[in-house]
């Protein structure tokens, strides 16, 4: 049996008055996500266990059967991996975005999504003015969009650092956000930190990319911010846990990572952005295609979440549509016409509430199609009907034994 997990990244929301009451899912228009639901079983699943730090990359850990207290290193070290960056053991990892300021004060956590390579461009500027070799050196890695890495490079005692992920504290005081030592021994790194967003402050305000941006009336890139430090994890393959192959679909970092990490193949699909413009037929047809090597996949699709973040329901529930319409349905009639069984199941990974911007920890809706989920009442996907569904509510590795039938 072939399985494919689907994961509509942060669309899963809470009761919105604007919408009369209703969830995001619930207001928009899933065709083929609702013949999803009446073909299969829907449940819950916790992603976010108790104490665990909310975001994508502790839910996706969660869906793939992983605990989070035992291998979560932070975003950092999941993009290291996507990137092919090797982490030495006294490395330590950190996202590294691209924000907006306005009165010194984060604005934009993605620096109005600017493109990969103005990214770069920018990355470049910040290497050179402070990367180097060397113990306790700094390196900067280019990464996709506005989101990238940095390594400090070798003895640092330890990674446990107070770090506000920016998409968290839209409005908030930058200078007040900046990193904190959590325990003895991690002073240094906090204050090397703060020593890069402070001189990115320099780099960026009149470099040739914010100056073009901000001619075409585009939020600039004010300032690099450092966040979800780790360091290198110790994980063991899908395939030595469950005796699967399985390959991972995403245009986004950490998720890649985590594939990597997994001892999945990752597959890269060109037109794929992570944002609203991807390209969702072409993840479609890389998952279809790849299911004739692999026993499992796993496509992400960040659309959803990009938007909460901005705090824009309208494109939200647009990007709900495009998923139902452009993945959901034509994934299905490709599963069907293979002939053979298989399993399909779709969830979020963690809420993301577009009142706020932020991640939540609430149990996401999942359904499951295929020979394990015996079909309940469900009509329709979403929060409501899946909170009484047949599935239950699922935590830890019962999700994915039971997709992958193991």
């Amino acid at each position: 049996m072939k399985a494919v997990i689907l994961v509509g990244d942060g669309m899963a929301d809470r009761p919105l008055s604007a919408l009369g009451g209703r969830t995001p899912l619930e207001a928009a228009s899933t065709p083929a996500m609702d013949r999803l639901a009446r073909s299969g079983a829907l449940g819950l699943f916790r992603s976010i266990p108790p104490g665990a730090p909310l975001g994508s990359a502790v839910a996706n850990l969660s869906i793939l059967g992983y605990d989070p207290v035992l291998h979560f290193q932070g975003r950092g070290v999941l993009e290291a991996a996507a990137m092919g960056v090797e982490l030495d053991e006294g490395d330590v990892a950190l996202r590294l975005n691209l924000v907006t300021l306005e009165g010194g004060r984060i604005a934009d956590h993605s620096a109005g999504f600017i493109s990969t390579e103005e990214g770069a461009l920018l990355v470049a500027a910040l290497e050179e003015a402070l990367g180097g070799s060397g113990p306790e050196a700094l390196s900067f890695h280019r990464g996709v969009d506005y989101r990238h890495l940095l390594v400090l490079r070798g003895g640092w005692a330890s990674p446990e650092l107070q770090c506000a992920p920016p998409h968290d504290h839209l409005g908030g005081e930058a200078e007040a956000l900046l990193p904190k030592a959590l325990v003895p021994g991690a002073e240094k790194a906090a204050l090397r930190l703060k020593e890069v967003y402070r001189a990115s402050l320099d780099l960026f305000g009149s470099h040739p990319v914010n100056r073009k941006r901000r001619s075409r009336g585009l939020p600039a890139a004010d300032a690099a911010w450092p966040w979800s430090p780790g360091k290198r994890p110790d994980m063991p393959s899908l395939e030595e846990r469950f005796g699967i192959r399985g390959a991972v679909i995403t245009a986004v970092d950490l998720v890649k990572g985590l594939g990597v990490l997994a001892g999945m193949t990752v597959l890269d699909v060109p037109g794929a952005t992570g944002l609203p413009d991807t390209d969702y037929e072409g993840k479609v047809r890389a998952c279809l295609e790849a299911l004739e090597a692999f026993d499992f996949v796993y496509l992400h699709v960040e659309a959803p979440d990009e938007a909460s973040h901005v705090r824009n329901l309208g494109l939200k529930i647009r990007c709900i549509q495009d998923l139902d319409r452009s993945v959901v349905g034509p994934l299905m009639e490709g599963l069907e016409t293979r002939g053979e069984d298989f399993a399909l199941c779709l969830l979020a990974d963690h809420p993301t509430y577009v009142e706020t911007g932020r991640h939540g920890k609430d149990p996401v809706p999942v359904a499951l199609a295929g020979p394990q989920a015996k079909p309940d009442s469900a009509r329709r996907f979403d929060e409501r009907s899946a909170a009484g569904g047949g599935l239950g509510v699922m935590e830890g590795d019962a999700l994915i034994r039971l997709v992958i039938g193991r």
